[in-house]
């Protein structure tokens, strides 16, 4: 049956296997975690050239330079808008639900030691203007070898913008060669995503087997105000922002990228998808500049999920240890959230060290507090991956929408 060929289908199969072993052989499904973490791997080892291939190949074309550079602030506007209104959705929620209420846990009954390797890495979380410097690479190869997304983008930029320079002729060959290692690249990513049923039913199987499902029943409300927060943002918000703009509806979206979600959905990270999400949506009618530069920017800018996550979560602390913040508390959490959200890549955990970083900002509660959540992080990590990609999917298309950089007749032919 042609259902069965289906990559959606057979991640959900890995996904369900996952669970059933995590549940009756958890010590069978806890030795699976290196079929998860090899099929990242295997992902995020051409994500780099990738994006540096697609991003050079995009600006190399256009004719007009100073366009790029209003692409790029148009993205960082939006994301900046976009992970405010999460931040506030996030506030308003947990203040509305409350979740940690009634829990009357004693701060000093925490072991901080289960949760002293995120402490240590957010105790080294660097400045603003380190993480600026960050972004510029030591050197070229450093850029295209490291995981940041950024360093890769910007030797990118730099290096469109230099070809632009020198005139067509000479910048030919160099568009060629990079053009066919991008198909190469791309050929490689259809090879990987055979694999993506066993990374998904290894990643699940970990997760279930580790922490099983007896983890979820105290902090059930969380999860289940945290889910519902997610849904209520991707509906209302990403999706009355795409259909103002595009016409198109988020379930229409959502029904496009069904393959990349449920692979999300089984590794818990955004970062599984990349490749074929900036496939997918070139193949939507958004040009390859816009492609190119708003979802990896986005990786690190637009994480709506991360910020919904960090500020429930330091919020429920709170509520838990009865130690309530003021008005002008919540406040100065949502405005530092602002900045230190932007650490948070899209990978499994990091969201968890930004809260470690955070949360002494509120002065009074105790950041081994953090370890209060730590059973149910890694279920909540799919919410937040999976509300990262549709976040940054609907901008892509939004800012090509706005930039006039997107063939309506193709987006609305495969949104179908």
């Amino acid at each position: 049956m042609k259902i069965i060929k289906s990559l959606y289908f057979q991640v959900i199969v890995g996904i369900l296997t996952g669970i059933v072993l995590g549940i009756f052989y958890p010590d069978l499904a806890i030795k699976l975690k290196p079929m998860g973490d090899g099929f990242i791997k295997l992902i995020k080892m051409v994500i780099a050239p990738l994006i540096f291939c697609s991003i050079v190949i995009g600006i190399a074309g256009m004719q007009d330079i100073k366009k790029v550079g209003k692409i790029g602030l148009t993205s960082i506007i939006y994301f900046e808008i976009m992970t405010s209104i999460a931040l506030f959705i996030g506030l308003v929620f947990v203040n509305w639900i409350k979740p940690g209420d009634g829990m009357h846990i004693n701060p000093e009954s925490f072991d901080g030691s289960s949760v002293s390797s995120y402490i240590k890495q957010s105790e080294h979380t660097k400045s603003t203007v380190d993480w600026l410097l960050d972004i510029i690479p030591d050197n070229v190869i450093a850029s295209l070898a490291s995981d940041n997304l950024l360093q890769a983008l910007f030797f990118a930029v730099i290096f469109g913008v230099a070809l632009t320079k020198i005139g067509e002729k000479n910048a030919a060959p160099v568009i060629n060669v990079l053009q066919s290692f991008l198909k190469g690249l791309f050929a490689v990513i259809k090879m990987v995503m055979y694999l993506a049923p066993l990374g998904a039913m290894g990643a699940m199987g970990f997760t279930i087997g580790k922490y099983g499902w007896e983890s979820l029943s105290s902090l059930g409300l969380l999860m289940i105000s945290f889910y519902l927060t997610c849904l209520f943002f991707i509906v209302f918000v990403i999706g009355g922002i795409l259909y103002f703009y595009t016409r198109v509806t988020i379930f229409q979206l959502l029904k496009y990228i069904k393959e990349e979600l449920f692979i999300v959905l089984g590794t818990s990270s955004s970062e599984s998808v990349l490749p074929a999400v900036m496939e997918k949506l070139e193949q939507a009618g958004c040009s390859k500049p816009v492609v190119g530069l708003v979802i990896p920017t986005g990786y690190s800018f637009n994480l709506d999920g991360t910020c919904i996550y960090l500020t429930m979560a330091a919020v429920f602390i709170s509520q838990a240890l009865d130690m309530h913040l003021t008005l002008q508390q919540e406040i100065t959490l949502l405005l530092v959230l602002l900045l230190t959200s932007k650490g948070a890549a899209g990978v499994t955990g990091s969201g968890f060290v930004t809260l470690a970083a955070t949360l002494p900002v509120v002065g009074h509660v105790p950041v081994e507090s953090v370890a209060l959540i730590l059973g149910i992080d890694r279920f909540m990590s799919e919410a937040r991956a999976l509300t990262n990609v549709i976040g940054n999917t609907a901008a892509t298309i939004i800012v090509a929408k706005f930039e006039k950089n997107l063939d309506e007749t193709v987006l609305f032919e495969t949104m179908k």
